[in-house]
């Protein structure tokens, strides 16, 4: 064994992958993309009130030295030399917010998830800054709406509502960063010297960066009213940042000395892992939410449609940026979660693709995960899940294949607005992410959609897109990015198997089951902070 893995060895590419629900750590052989050993820690998430979404910085980093501490030791055990990792790529979790003490190292609050609530009547109280109430009214420099998903309004509810953030603040300690910056920082030295740093793809997430101009956008900054102090500097997305220091938490120091040199947010380390490179290339990731992405080149283009326009990546300092349009659904693994920690109909997430085996239908029931209101195309906060169309027949099998056909059906409204807005319909749908291992739901997609969807045979295309981005830094080069070089990758086919109309009737029916979920939550209700009508 360890002799044949020593054969096919070269460089190898470590990727820290930061998930909501998990974080990993995978290492990757630079020239063949083989996957050689990886390591995964569930992280928790706290919910401290109705709507509100936290988790710990600390425990997040600390699952990041346990996964690469357990992964080098797994190497070992394979006989494979960790010395031959030349450098590590960081994939994460967008928008979610963390502001820390420069001078301790620590965090400051818990990290606010973006999946959160509580900052609705933060947006409402900005709402009635801008004309006309327009949500939309920095679109054209930031490609989002304004809503509680993004970055400036979490961190303006931290500086409104803690006061050792304030005091901190004023005393010139705080940080802020999206979880990239706080993994970055604390890697390079964090109090020591760590570097302060985020890439274009994670800053236009946060409201407060001109996606055309690609800086912090100093208007943003004075609306919002966040100091640019706090700010960190924004980078592309392959180019060494700093090299890993020597810490306590890893054992074997291990990987001390190599760079870190490629960051990406999750969605879009996704589509360069797919090789989306092309205009008009797009995959969709099932993981907490589902992510739509299609690449549009180097111009942004602004939806029509619902959609978010973003920086899909920048591969390295001299190179020009590439623009995604992307669709976002806030809850598609979460749905499976939920079945198994809030109402306990199954054990693991796995059980669920065998309830929906059992049951083969929905039989009528319809269930809307609005849990953080409707994302794209809807943008609307004031809709809460709903199970619609229930009947004594209804059993628990029947909630879990609803709750699987609610990921397509969300799938199938972002794919639509996608379609509108590129004028080509895309002939087929390429698919990635953890929940992608569940046949019942690619085939549920592919029916869904009525197009043919196809899964890469290697799943972990969001670590392979940190690690392809760390691998062709300049400096680091041990991994060609030029399309002859790319290896070809073995895929997996779902074919549509019921017939259009079917699939139509069922999705007219999602349809009026998501316009019976809106208009539940007032944003009085959502201010008090405890979700209850006043």
């Amino acid at each position: 064994m360890a002799a044949s893995t020593r054969l096919v060895l070269g460089p190898l590419v470590g990727a820290i992958d930061q998930g909501t629900g998990s974080t990993r750590f995978l290492v990757f052989n630079a020239k063949t993309a083989e996957l050689l050993s990886h390591h995964q820690v569930e992280i928790k998430q706290k919910f401290p009130k109705e709507g509100w979404v936290e988790q710990d910085p600390r425990e997040i980093l600390q699952s990041v030295y346990e996964c690469v501490e357990k992964t080098c030791e797994k190497l070992t055990q394979l006989s494979i030399d960790i010395t031959n990792i030349k450098a590590i790529g960081v994939s994460n979790q967008r928008e979610t917010t963390v502001v820390w003490d420069k001078t301790t190292g620590e965090p400051l609050y818990n990290a606010i998830v973006w999946l959160d609530l509580r900052t609705q009547s933060t947006v409402e109280r900005l709402l009635k800054k801008i004309p006309g109430r327009n949500k939309n009214f920095f679109k054209g420099r930031t490609g989002l709406p304004l809503s509680t998903y993004f970055s400036a309004v979490k961190l303006r509810w931290l500086l409104d509502n803690v006061e050792e953030i304030r005091h901190a603040v004023a005393e010139g300690r705080a940080m802020f960063g999206t979880v990239d910056s706080w993994i970055i920082w604390s890697l390079t030295g964090g109090k020591n010297g760590g570097v302060h740093c985020t890439d274009v793809t994670n800053a236009s997430r946060t409201m407060l960066f001109n996606i055309n101009s690609l800086e912090w956008d100093i208007e943003l900054c004075q609306f919002f009213d966040v100091p640019m102090s706090l700010l960190p500097k924004v980078r592309s997305s392959s180019e060494i940042y700093g090299l890993m220091k020597i810490c306590p938490s890893l054992k074997s120091g291990a990987l001390t000395g190599v760079p870190i040199s490629g960051c990406l947010g999750d969605q879009s380390a996704a589509l360069v892992g797919q090789m989306c490179f092309q205009d008009g290339q797009a995959k969709n990731t099932y993981g907490t939410g589902c992510f739509l992405l299609c690449n549009t080149g180097s111009k942004p283009v602004v939806s029509d449609h619902g959609l978010l326009t973003t920086v899909a990546y920048q591969l390295g300092r001299d190179k020009p940026a590439c623009y995604a349009l992307e669709g976002s659904v806030a809850i598609a693994g979460a749905v499976v979660r939920w079945l198994r920690d809030n109402l306990g109909i199954v054990k693991t997430t796995e059980e669920v693709e065998k309830l929906a085996a059992e049951a083969g239908t929905s039989y009528g029931c319809y269930f809307v995960p609005a849990f953080s209101g409707l994302y794209a195309p809807y943008w609307e906060p004031s809709a809460r899940g709903i199970i619609c169309g229930l009947t004594q027949f209804t059993n628990k099998n029947h909630i879990a294949f609803a709750a699987l056909e609610a990921v397509c059906f969300q799938t199938r409204e972002i794919l639509d607005a996608m379609n509108q807005d590129c004028g080509i319909p895309l002939s087929q749908l390429q698919v990635d992410g953890g929940m992608t291992n569940n046949k019942i739901l690619m085939q549920l997609q592919a029916d869904i959609l009525c197009i043919p969807v196809v899964k890469p045979s290697m799943p972990e295309t969001t670590a392979l897109g940190a690690a392809m981005a760390a691998g062709a830094a300049d400096g680091v080069g041990v991994w060609s990015l030029n399309p002859g070089d790319l290896t070809a990758v073995t895929c997996e086919r779902f074919e549509p198997q019921i017939n259009p109309e079917e699939s139509e009737f069922r999705y007219a029916r999602w349809k009026k089951a998501v316009i019976k979920s809106m208009g539940w939550e007032s944003t009085d209700a959502t201010s008090n902070g405890n979700g209850l009508d006043k």
